[in-house]
Parts: structure tokens; C-alpha cells; sequence
């Protein structure tokens, strides 16, 4: 079924589908498998899902990052319904195929850095953080793995330790895997060191360098993961210089230095990578997921050959690992990125966003910060400005408001009180306004 893009409210949301629905996934699915809004959906194209009862709803959630190129892109859905009809699967391990190959090329082609490459291919973000740490480790012979306050790395166990937020990811799953060692990112609106950007002279990056040094000992650190715009921690673009002066210090110590693409890359930030809109950052790995293949699960490390290649063969896979559908979905997302329109509509997208979100937060005091990098942009909201004290439960409130009008968004942060925008990149103009207003109307009605 083709749902056009436009919104449109068939009756109550959730209405009486999506509501028996939930119950049936009560008494069938885990508690702990949570879902921010409890609709229900039928069909999807472009930037607009149908639930199954017939409403209509903008999407600024964008399959949690996954939809950059929107929902089902025809040239993808023909080139994954062609595929099908050739073969499902062989296993790598059994039997390779071209698009495995070609993705790997295409990666190597398209990451940041002029260096020889090589890629393996995964299925999701946390297995592409679990196998960089193992490849870092395997190239480096050391241990020690270090990460940043706020950052979201995924959820299986080791990519839990590297992550930071306590509840809901890590409690109650312990204990996690040792030599994992957190240091502040450059959260300025919540400076773990009481200072203000730029008299601060960034001592958050000066600190970095001195636990590196002192207390982790670059002798021990295989690799600095590092979100160029932190995900699920609120969508934190660090301040000019920071991420520059991180990869430096790597490249004085000579710890490698990983890129976690996996919310901010394919576009999202106005660039392939968000990365490559740091001067002189190089890192020595990137890695890929979610919008890579427009809903297919693919992830992908990329790194230096000679880093790539120190584990043996063998060392690195698994079963479904670069699936051919989800290779040959993500060659087809790869096209319309090189050859569409997708980079400047995200530009454009981040400029809309820029300007109604800021004028939002001019006008509601329930916003505390605006923030973000291109189309990856978002609302931190407290309760009261001075204090920062974050207001979690108004920010569940905006979301069901928007999701009961029309609108479907995400909350992120920390705090569980930043709400976020990852609508696909194709959405037009007009709709994407249109989103806006329905998440006017309801920071003003939790604003009261």
C-alpha cells in the first residue's frame, strides 16, 4: 500500500487497532522491549506512516536514524525485490557474493581518510563497536578502551560498558567487560567543569590528555571511540576545536582513533560524515550502521589496512553478517546519496531546523538548549533555565501530545529529557513546517 505524503487523523491516537495490538504484544512480547508511542504501523513511504487504523503521521523519528532516504525508496525496493528473486543468503563464511564486495569498496571509497582500507560488514551498531575494539586490540596488543561521558555504543555487553547511561541500558546487567575507561565529552551546556566555551580554553579536551597519559597510559589504549555528535546522549555537537584537539592528542600518543558513525552518518549531518565537517580530523576508523542500507540491517567498520587486516581469518564474522539483501539495499542507498539530492536537502533540512527550533526556544521556557549539527538537530528541556533542572517527565509529555496530533518524535539524553529530530531527508518543506507546528503546540501545552 502507497501512503502519499501528507498527514492525516482517521480518529483517535492510538486508536482501536493499535490498541488491541498493544494488548497482544502484553502477553506475548518482553516488558523490556519498550516502544515511545503506541501506534501501530500499516504502511509507510516517503516521510509519512499509516497506522493500522488509518491515521496518518509525520515522522521525525525516522526508524531511530535508520530512514535517511525515507521509507521504502523505490530504487531500493527494486533493487532488494531483484536481489530476491537471486538469493536470500550463502553465508559469507560458506560462500561469498559481489555485493559483499562491493559495499567494502564503496565504504573504503566514501569513509574520511586517503589511506588504504578495508571493511568488514556486520549487522548493527553494536556489533561494528564490539568488532572495532576487537581489531584495535588484535593491531594495537593493548588492552584499554577509552570512551566518552554520555555516549551510546549499544547494547550488548561490551558495547553496554562503553556506553553511559545507566537506566535503562546497564542496570541490573552487571558485571560488564574490564579495561573500559570514560572521559568528558564537551557537553558545554552541562560543562562537568563549571566553565563557558571559549574561555574555557577546552580543558574538557586538556583532561582527556591527562588521564590518556596518566591513568589509562597510552602504552595501554588500543582506540578513543568518539560520536563526532553524540546519538542517545542528546544529540551534543562538541564546540569548535574539541574534536580536532581529541584527534590530535591520539595522534601524539598514537592511540587509534575510531569515528562512531552510526546515528550521524549517511547524511544526516549535511555531509556523507559528520566528520568531515571537523578540519584535520582523520580518524583511523569509521564506522556505519543504520541509514546505510534504508532499513536493512548492515553495519560497517572501516579502517586502515593494516589495522583491518591484524586479526587472522577467521577472527572477524559472523552468520548473516553483510547479507546480500541488505548489501544490495545498501548499494542502492550509496547511489542516491552520490547521485541525489539527499546531502542538499539535509543542508536545507538543518537550516529549517535551525531557525523554528531556535525561535521555539526563544519562546518557551521549557526550553533549555537548542542544538545539533545539520538535519540532527534537538531540544533539551528543563524545568527551570537557571538551574537546568531537566524536565523528563514535560518531555514525555510533548511527545505523546505531538504523537496524539500528528507528529511522531523520539526523547534522548542523559536525562531522558532532550527531544529530537531524525525525519528523512526527502521530507518536503511544507510537512516538515507542518511537524514544527504540532511540536509548537506542544512544548507551549507542556509549557503551562
Amino acid at each position: 500500500m502507497s501512503v502519499p505524503q501528507q498527514r492525516k487523523l482517521a480518529g483517535d491516537v492510538p486508536g482501536p487497532g493499535s490498541r488491541s495490538l498493544e494488548e497482544r504484544r502484553r502477553r506475548a512480547v518482553a516488558r523490556g522491549v519498550s516502544t515511545m508511542t503506541p501506534v501501530y504501523a500499516a504502511a509507510a513511504h516517503g516521510a509519512v506512516i499509516e497506522d493500522v487504523d488509518g491515521n496518518r503521521f509525520i515522522d521525525f523519528t525516522g526508524g531511530l536514524g535508520v530512514l535517511n532516504a525515507g521509507h521504502t525508496p523505490p530504487t531500493v525496493v527494486e533493487a532488494v525485490k531483484a536481489q530476491v528473486e537471486r538469493f536470500l543468503h550463502t553465508c559469507q563464511h560458506a560462500l561469498m557474493y559481489e555485493p559483499y564486495v562491493a559495499v567494502a569498496e564503496a565504504l573504503n571509497r566514501l569513509t574520511p581518510g586517503g589511506y588504504d582500507k578495508r571493511t568488514l560488514l556486520v549487522n548493527s551498531g553494536a556489533e561494528a563497536t564490539e568488532n572495532v575494539v576487537k581489531i584495535a586490540r588484535a593491531a594495537t596488543g593493548r588492552p584499554g578502551v577509552v570512551v566518552f561521558d554520555n555516549a551510546f555504543h549499544g547494547r550488548t555487553l561490551l558495547a553496554l560498558a562503553m556506553t553511559g547511561k545507566v537506566a535503562p541500558y546497564k542496570q541490573g546487567y552487571h558485571p560488564f567487560p574490564s579495561e573500559v575507561h570514560r572521559v568528558p565529552y564537551a557537553y558545554c551546556y552541562r560543562c562537568p567543569f563549571h566553565l563557558t566555551y571559549p574561555g574555557c580554553g577546552l580543558a574538557c579536551a586538556d583532561y582527556v590528555e591527562e588521564q590518556l597519559r596518566t591513568h589509562v597510559g597510552a602504552g595501554n589504549a588500543a582506540a578513543v571511540l568518539v560520536e563526532p555528535v553524540q546519538g542517545e546522549g542528546g544529540f551534543i555537537a562538541p564546540p569548535p576545536g574539541w574534536l580536532e584537539r581529541i584527534a590530535e592528542i591520539c595522534r601524539d600518543l598514537d592511540i587509534p582513533l575510531v569515528a562512531d558513525e552510526v546515528q550521524s552518518g549517511f547524511g544526516r549531518t549535511g555531509t556523507l560524515y559528520a566528520v568531515e565537517q571537523y578540519p584535520g580530523v582523520v580518524p583511523d576508523f569509521t564506522l556505519s550502521a543504520k541509514s546505510i542500507a534504508a532499513g536493512l540491517p548492515l553495519a560497517a567498520v572501516t579502517g586502515r589496512q593494516e589495522l583491518m587486516d591484524a586479526p587472522g581469518p577467521g577472527g572477524l564474522g559472523g552468520t548473516y553478517g553483510g547479507n546480500p539483501l541488505a548489501c544490495t539495499a545498501a548499494l542502492a542507498t550509496i547511489e542516491l546519496l552520490e547521485h541525489g539530492d539527499l546531502l542538499d536537502r539535509a543542508k536545507r533540512m538543518g537550516e529549517v531546523l535551525g531557525t523554528r527550533l531556535r525561535e521555539m526556544g526563544e519562546r518557551h521556557r521549557i526550553v533549555g538548549e537548542v542544538r545539533g549539527l545539520g538535519a540532527m538537530m534537538a531540544l533539551e528541556l528543563v524545568t527551570d533555565r537557571e538551574t537546568k533542572e531537566p524536565a523528563k517527565d514535560a518531555t514525555s509529555r510533548v511527545i505523546a501530545e505531538s504523537a496524539r496530533n500528528g507528529l511522531l518524535t523520539l526523547k534522548a539524553g542523559i536525562y531522558d529529557n532532550v527531544v529530537r529530530v531524525l525525519a528523512p531527508l526527502v521530507m518536503e518543506e511544507a510537512l516538515l513546517e507542518e511537524g514544527l507546528g504540532i511540536l509548537d503546540r506542544a512544548l507551549a501545552a507542556a509549557d503551562r
